[in-house]
């Protein structure tokens, strides 16, 4: 195992890798951009370099500078945890040029699965169904209405080397493609360097499920089943659960089942996310792939019982999986919420500022409940970043008592300085929709439309 890993991230997920590396006696190194030098998540690793300005093209996302600072601290692997570097080809490639251990999959299988053409095709090859649609980038307006004529309306034109929502726009017919082809391409080009756009049919009331896997340099891999996701606001999730409520038993083993091996035939290395989207007819097709830890791996975790982090750190320092399939057992259910600092009654709208007062009980409802978090009272939520202050994680023997364990932790939380959204999944939480597990990704259940949208 390593003696030291460096974190490439900051807030929320730094804090998570910094307390498994610590438990499994790692001795941690991160980084801060100077907005975040003093800030309490910063006390703790034992060694914090700072990287550069406030600015994240300055700072997180300067990939040369990572490098140097794992190598002038002595860390021999570098954890990127999730968003600025952690899906990039090229800094996990400048890693191992320099020998370091990127904790992730392969340069190769980053670079592939980060285009959605090649990682469909990739994936197609090893049994997965994709969904209908252009087959690969379309070169212009043209060529993408004679592919969305050929998949059938609605379809969706989206960013070929991107995700989050951005590049993304739903069309209704051929003069909604003409019209947004130009605009979907800009967006593209503006967030992800690569104007690229595909087109892809828009399966309409379908459910986001995703399945977690593992896997080794030994050609193993397992999956530790599914979380569904499907509660969204512009393709961002914001409540999470396993198992999915629209899954059958024998649906839930024969999608890990099918992720596990299309990962094993691709040579997944690592933790890695296989995403589905879930029609109304049942049907499963192939989204895309996530070559890293996820937002919401606690759910997975919780219902579990394993430490993906830990996996990965093992995984990265060439150990076999710890785990046959056999061993992954999902015991009841659990839901996440992320309460980010934004307003949810006034369409989002970031709310940075200092935390005057913070504090989420953990002692609430018939369930058991997990809290991740980097801030604490008297922090400031700066503007520079991710939105994102906690995540709120309820177990329970079934899933009305998750729910019933979240609503009462949620309605007991102290949080005063900033807007956050719990209001809204408060209000979630408590709708028939979502009680009763019937909600699919074209709204929020439970909360007013103008609103969530």
């Amino acid at each position: 195992m390593f003696r030291t890993v460096l974190v490439a991230n900051r807030g929320e997920v730094a804090v998570r890798v910094a307390r498994a590396a610590r438990e499994l006696g790692i001795r941690t190194v991160g980084v801060c951009s100077e907005a975040d030098r003093g800030a309490s998540w910063t006390r703790r690793f034992d060694e914090m370099v700072c990287v550069g300005p406030a600015a994240s093209r300055e700072s997180y996302l300067r990939l040369e500078r990572i490098v140097q600072a794992a190598l002038q601290t002595g860390a021999s692997a570098i954890h990127p945890g999730w968003g600025f570097l952690a899906e990039n080809a090229r800094f996990a490639a400048l890693c191992e040029q320099h020998g370091v251990t990127f904790v992730g999959p392969t340069p190769r299988t980053i670079e592939v699965m980060g285009l959605k053409t090649p990682a469909k095709r990739a994936m197609r090859a090893a049994g997965l169904t994709v969904i209908p649609g252009s087959d690969g980038p379309v070169g212009d307006v043209s060529e993408a209405v004679r592919a969305a004529d050929a998949a059938g309306y609605p379809v969706i034109l989206k960013a070929e080397a991107g995700g989050g929502g951005r590049g993304m726009r739903l069309c209704a017919d051929s003069a909604a493609v003409r019209a947004a082809f130009p605009q979907a391409a800009a967006e593209a080009a503006s967030a992800f360097g690569n104007g690229a756009v595909y087109v892809e049919k828009y399966l309409t009331g379908g459910r986001h499920i995703e399945v977690q896997v593992l896997g080794d340099r030994y050609g193993r891999a397992v999956h530790l089943y599914e979380r569904d996701c499907s509660v969204q606001r512009n393709h961002q999730k914001l409540i999470e659960e396993s198992p999915s409520p629209a899954l059958s038993p024998a649906e839930r083993n024969a999608l890990g089942a099918r992720a596990a091996a299309a990962c094993a035939a691709i040579g997944y290395r690592n933790a890695g996310t296989v995403e589905f989207l879930r029609a109304p007819d049942g049907a499963l097709y192939f989204l895309e792939m996530n070559t890293r830890l996820q937002v919401e791996h606690p759910v997975t975790e919780m219902v579990t019982g394993i430490d993906i982090v830990k996996e990965q750190l093992g995984l990265a320092a060439n150990r076999p999986l710890s785990m046959r399939q056999e061993d992954v057992v999902v015991r009841g259910h659990a839901i996440e919420v992320r309460v980010n600092a934004e307003d949810p009654t006034q369409g989002f709208r970031p709310s940075p500022g200092v935390l005057e007062r913070f504090e989420i009980p953990t002692d609430k409802g018939p369930g058991r409940v997990r809290v991740e978090t980097h801030v604490e009272a008297g922090d400031e939520v700066t503007p520079h970043y991710d939105s994102l202050i906690a995540k709120v994680i309820a177990h329970g023997d079934t899933r009305d008592a998750a729910i019933q364990t979240l609503l009462a932790t949620l309605a007991a939380a102290h949080i005063e300085g900033v807007a956050t959204t719990i209001p809204l999944h408060l209000a979630v939480l408590a709708s028939p929709e979502f009680r009763s597990g019937t909600y699919d990704t074209r709204a929020i259940p439970g909360w007013r439309a103008t609103a969530a949208r």
